[in-house]
């Protein structure tokens, strides 16, 4: 399963409220990146069939099944310091990510 820290739902909604989004935030995986594999992250108005659909609060969260394999037991949070503001994927899939943190590889 995929935790999302309260910080993290509160920055997803803002931005929701923020773009005038309904529907939910699709995240997964990508072929890319400096690591090979990299995040997908956007608003999406309704999750496909197939997905898995998480739920925080009032945050949808879309998942398609085959990124699932690689986001298992993952946790999204938001980091707010002097030198980086932004979400924080932790990934214990990951055995090698860039230095910006949005490309892994499995």
């Amino acid at each position: 399963m995929i935790e999302v820290t309260p910080k993290a739902v509160n920055k997803i909604r803002e931005a929701f409220a923020k773009e005038k989004v309904t529907g939910g935030l699709r995240l997964g995986v990508q072929g890319g990146g400096c690591s090979g594999l990299s995040y997908l992250f956007r608003f999406d108005p309704k999750p496909r069939a197939t997905d898995k659909v998480l739920e925080f609060d009032d945050v949808r969260i879309f998942i398609d099944p085959k990124s699932l394999v690689y986001l298992d037991g993952m946790t999204l949070d938001w980091k707010d310091s002097l030198m980086y503001s932004g979400f924080e994927f932790q990934n214990p899939n990951a055995k090698k990510s860039c230095g910006c943190g949005t490309s892994f590889s499995a």
